[in-house]
């Protein structure tokens, strides 16, 4: 499984893997594949170093990568807690009726809330690449379009590719305009922050608009077959993130989510802008029809929607709250049926794309077997 991007990185197959955790993104590279480790939730640079500093030590030389959040809107002069100030209290107290209605404890007297959606601070994501590019990392990609032209240039300094995400062709043509190397082309399928275009619609027209630029195929990728076909729409690799979740490197410190992930259908996932301000697509769950009802608030821009929920979703995710437990996942998320390894997983995707490779050499009257 083999492209140009994939030779130019020197690794074995054109899986890239987005990931929250440093074992899932190290498995991937040990196991021939590409590691992304997502760097939003590190709010503080000691801690991203220090799970740079075990990728280090657990991917045997091999290429990995980082994936941070810079808007492309910069807020100057903004505190965080000037921008908390913003959120209306009848917002707080629909959150607050919502996990009484489900019985939803308090967090323990001291006991910290958990991530805070803070990574859309430009500061935040600079600080994060102050440590990333004291390591060997190959690839910087952006969750929220082209990263601002000092940073493209900073990373090419050190030798580093950067992505960026697009769900669009128009908003491929922009990363190439700003001096991206790597599009990645995320469909309607995808899990997290999306778009309106579907991966097969998507990818040939965004493979078209940035042409001779490197393009990865995401959204609702999930076997083997499904890689050949991003390859056969002129992709040069396809971009994992879902598919993940339910490995055993995986550390979602909730079995009643993991239970819920391997239970869900394709059909059980809905764009809702519940989590963060910007449609997403997440397992969809009571927390989510709240938000979406029509009888409801409805949800805040972005970054307030994420910073009055923040201290919520930690409650939901600390006491196992099953009705409002969710997490962003993908459509592909009807395939995740049983916890296997990230290796078994590269091991099965393998093994499709070889048998789709086959099957259409036969079809092509290329092969006698």
């Amino acid at each position: 499984m083999k492209t140009e991007l994939s030779r130019t990185l020197g690794i074995e197959h054109a899986i890239f893997g987005f990931t929250p955790f440093p074992a899932v993104a190290a498995a991937l590279t040990r196991a021939g594949g590409f590691g992304v480790l997502g760097a939003v939730r590190y709010t503080a640079p000691d801690e991203l170093a220090r799970d740079l500093d075990w990728m280090q030590d657990h991917t045997d030389g091999l290429p990995y990568g980082l994936d941070v959040v810079m808007p492309a809107k910069k807020v100057e002069g903004v505190s965080e807690a000037e921008v908390e100030a913003m959120i209306p209290e009848e917002h707080r107290a629909f959150v607050r009726a919502t996990l009484a209605k489900h019985g939803v404890p308090e967090l323990a007297e001291g006991e910290a809330s958990g991530w805070r959606i803070t990574g859309w601070m430009e500061q935040v994501a600079r600080n994060q690449l102050d440590v990333a590019f004291d390591y060997p990392i190959k690839l910087l990609a952006n969750a929220l379009g082209s990263p601002p032209p000092d940073v493209v240039a900073r990373a090419h300094d050190h030798g580093v590719l950067v992505a960026a995400l697009a769900g669009s062709a128009r908003h491929a043509r922009h990363h190439a305009d700003a001096g991206i190397d790597v599009v990645v082309a995320q469909g309607y399928e995808a899990g997290g922050h999306t778009g309106e275009i579907a991966s097969m619609v998507l990818t040939p027209e965004v493979v078209d608009a940035v042409s001779p630029l490197p393009v990865l195929a995401a959204g609702g990728i999930g076997s083997g077959e499904q890689i050949a076909a991003g390859l056969a729409l002129g992709a040069q690799g396809v971009w994992l993130g879902s598919i993940w979740l339910t490995t055993t490197e995986a550390d979602l410190h909730s079995r009643a989510l993991t239970a819920k992930l391997l239970a869900a259908g394709s059909g059980d996932t809905v764009r809702s802008r519940a989590l963060t301000g910007k449609p997403a697509r997440q397992l969809r769950t009571e927390w989510t029809d709240a938000w979406d009802d029509p009888a409801g608030p409805g949800t805040l821009p972005m970054p307030l929607q994420g910073l009055l929920v923040a201290e919520a979703v930690s409650r939901i995710q600390r006491y196992e709250v099953e009705p409002l437990l969710g997490t962003p996942v993908g459509q592909i998320v009807g395939r995740m049926t049983s916890e296997r390894s990230v290796q078994q997983v590269v091991d099965e995707l393998t093994r499709g794309f070889e048998k789709a490779v086959d099957r259409v050499n036969r079809i092509a009257g290329r092969s006698e077997s």
